[in-house]
């Protein structure tokens, strides 16, 4: 089996097999040239990952592509409207090398690897993630749950009742783009302005304090660590905005348990889930309590367990 995640910020491919996953291979995310230049670069990956392995990409049983969305469906078949690999939603102010409005992924997939004896399923990367964290993580065992990702852009996968949610077109979950704020600077990628996502996203992080001397969110939590307190009220401010959005996900759900991954939020969680558990706690009892925010089981490698959940 093939295992796919596509991000904003890279693609990686791996094969799986019950000894476990191989050949991992990785590239920055395609964004120039035509739009079906993602879902050729993934097919290209598939091959090399294969390759690897010692396999043959017609050796494959199924592939699993874990994708960021919202996801547009053209004639049945998935393109990515993606904030942050299409540049023609928000235009050229957010300096997307491209003009599209889609991005093509599953009409190459379909030309190139699935077959009658290879099974190819897409799914956005939240409920990919989520899938994989009720499966072998943090959320096992839990029928009313969720899973946040806090990377390039902000992604959720739901579920109710022991249900998946997805939508009419897969796109359950993208609480990113709910808006939460008249900052007219905050652009999103998605176009719109006072999302989520253009307040907290990594690459809002950079956008919006670079000026101030924090050159991305790396940059900014080392400041923190080191005791620079505007730094630290930085820090404060985003995680009241994605406090919020939890917040608003277990009043709107009922949900018992978050799980919380991600980029930005992995390598500084001991810094961050207090912050972001204190916009729950307290509030509304009657929904908050026993709601509880955690840390993703399978930490940074739910992306790549995230494909294999689809499949296996």
């Amino acid at each position: 089996m093939a295992c796919v995640d596509v991000g904003g910020t890279k693609v990686a491919v791996s094969v799986a097999d019950r000894q476990g996953l191989h050949g991992r291979v990785t590239e920055p995310t395609a964004k120039q040239g035509a739009n079906d230049a993602l879902g050729r670069q993934v097919v290209r990956l598939i091959g090399q990952s294969c390759a690897a392995a010692g396999l043959a990409a017609t050796d494959l049983a199924a592939v699993g592509v874990s994708s960021c969305g919202p996801f547009v469906l053209n004639q049945g078949l998935i393109e990515l409207s993606q904030p942050n690999i299409c540049g023609g939603l928000a235009g050229p102010a957010r300096g997307l090398p491209n003009d599209w409005q889609t991005a093509l992924l599953e009409a190459p997939l379909r030309e190139s690897v699935a077959s009658d004896t290879c099974l190819l399923r897409i799914e956005n990367d939240g409920v990919a993630a989520l899938e994989a964290e009720r499966r072998w993580g943090a959320l096992q065992g839990v029928d009313h749950c969720a899973y946040v990702t806090w990377s390039t852009g902000i992604g959720v996968g739901l579920c109710v009742g022991g249900q998946v949610l997805r939508g009419k077109s897969g796109n359950a979950g993208h609480a990113g783009h709910s808006f939460v704020s008249d900052n007219e600077q905050a652009l999103c990628g998605c176009g719109n302005r006072g999302d989520v996502e253009a307040l907290v996203a990594g690459n809002a992080v950079a956008r919006r304090f670079a000026a101030q001397g924090y050159a991305d969110a790396a940059a900014l939590f080392i400041a923190a660590s080191a005791g620079d307190v505007r730094a630290t009220a930085m820090i404060d401010e985003i995680c009241r905005v994605l406090g919020r959005m939890l917040y608003n996900l277990v009043a709107t759900l009922d949900l018992q348990r978050i799980a919380i991954g991600g980029g930005v939020f992995w390598p500084h969680r001991d810094f961050l889930l207090p912050r972001l558990q204190a916009q729950l706690t307290g509030r509304l009892a009657a929904l908050t309590d026993g709601a509880e925010l955690v840390p993703a089981g399978l930490g940074d490698k739910v992306g790549d367990y995230a494909a294999l959940a689809l499949v296996a």
